[in-house]
């Protein structure tokens, strides 16, 4: 691996951790994401600094940063943008919407209607927005990092399977542990207040500590990612990722399994992942690791599973025991 790689990925991870305590899966995750150009979904109760983590990460890179916050009554326009009626000229002009950006930050995205949800899946899939009769091809790189409230919660839609199966990986965060929740306390604790112009004051937050000034540019993003394309792919290791995509397709407790866009995912995640644990190959730890955020949310229990109590995880356990 060169210096580059070396240096800058070390930089990013220290420049978050000033800001988001603990997450370091996340973090990885999110890099991987990033490396690879796939999307990403976070899962996770409000209050886990989710939309923090996402900020922080793309004002290190220097990114541009576009943030929608979804809720029910948002229209596709809300997104994507629309077509406006000139009242001077009485012609129609393309109003672009937050989707045109490098990282777009899809915030509490299951609070949005189904069809909003829908608008995403061209830009997802295509990098590029119909608006009327119009196409836009979006910036490079691109990528959507959305957040959801676990489907349990009140005003939630589920993500129908097309949408969830446009994105790589799909992580589910956890409460931090009492070590790193003593910290967060700690460090509120301790920012102090920030004057406004004019008078006043209010609290510092989190979002105040990220730095303005980047670790690297999207130049320094784009040499990372075409170093992640040659990493080293063995056949065996192809040949378990199609084993265990292809058993979630016969397992008897799944309804639905794992596409060829999964096999793919954990392919190229793999390498980002070996990528930036400083190897130039590929080791099945890669594949243990990751294949939980890939697979889980791309596949369905059958109606029986699900009577009988059968957990998802617990198949694909069985599954990767198999590979």
């Amino acid at each position: 691996m060169t210096v580059l790689k070396t240096s800058l990925v070390s930089e990013i991870r220290s420049r978050v951790a000033n800001v988001v305590v603990g997450q370091d899966v996340v973090v990885e995750r999110i890099l991987i994401a990033l490396l690879t150009g796939g999307h990403l979904l976070l899962e996770g109760v409000p209050g886990l600094a989710k939309t923090l983590l996402v900020n922080t990460v793309a004002r290190t890179i220097g990114m541009s940063f576009g943030r929608v916050q979804f809720t029910i009554d948002m229209l596709p326009s809300d997104v994507i943008g629309s077509e406006i009626l000139d009242q001077a000229t009485q012609e129609f002009r393309i109003h672009k919407g937050p989707v045109f950006t490098n990282l777009l930050l899809a915030d509490e995205i299951n609070r949005a209607a189904p069809k909003v949800q829908g608008c995403l899946l061209e830009s997802m899939q295509e990098r590029k927005v119909t608006i009327g009769n119009s196409t836009f091809i979006l910036p490079a790189p691109f990528l959507v990092i959305a957040t959801q409230n676990p489907i349990e919660q009140a005003g939630t839609f589920e993500l129908p399977e097309a949408q969830l199966d446009r994105f790589m990986l799909c992580h589910r965060l956890h409460y931090p542990s009492s070590d790193e929740e003593k910290e967060i306390y700690d460090r509120q604790l301790n920012m102090g207040l920030s004057r406004q112009e004019g008078g006043g004051a209010v609290p510092r937050s989190a979002f105040d500590m990220i730095e303005d000034h980047p670790v690297c540019e999207i130049d320094d993003l784009v040499e990372m990612m075409e170093q992640v394309q040659t990493i080293h792919v063995s056949e065996t290791f192809t040949e378990h990722v199609v084993r265990m995509v292809r058993r979630t397709r016969e397992h008897a407790a799944l309804e639905v399994g794992c596409s060829p866009r999964a096999g793919l995912s954990l392919l190229q995640a793999a390498r980002a992942r070996a990528f930036l644990h400083d190897r130039d190959y590929v080791v099945p730890e890669d594949l243990f690791s990751l294949a939980e955020d890939i697979v889980l949310h791309r596949v369905r229990l059958t109606y029986e599973s699900v009577a009988r109590g059968v957990s998802i995880r617990d198949v694909l356990e069985e599954i990767m025991s198999e590979v």
